[in-house]
């Protein structure tokens, strides 16, 4: 399963597969450029998440609150 995860990011062009040939085989992989985009863009993503949990969790249970007293509008 790791292997045709690795391979499907070497596909899309995330990974580079480096095979070097000894006994026993190595095989070693480095993220692209474009790799290394994506994760600065999922890092800031998730420090955005970090920073704001306690405002959406606040904002959920006020909605949750509020949809819970008002009928169904089917």
């Amino acid at each position: 399963m790791l292997t045709l995860n690795l391979r499907r990011l070497e596909r899309d062009g995330l990974l580079v597969r480096t095979v070097y040939p000894t006994v026993p085989p190595k095989v070693e992989y480095s993220l692209t450029p474009m790799a290394q985009e994506l994760h600065a863009s999922l890092t800031g993503l998730v420090g955005w998440a970090e920073r704001h949990r306690a405002a959406i969790t606040e904002a959920r249970a006020a909605y949750d609150t509020l949809t819970k007293q008002e009928p169904d509008a089917d």
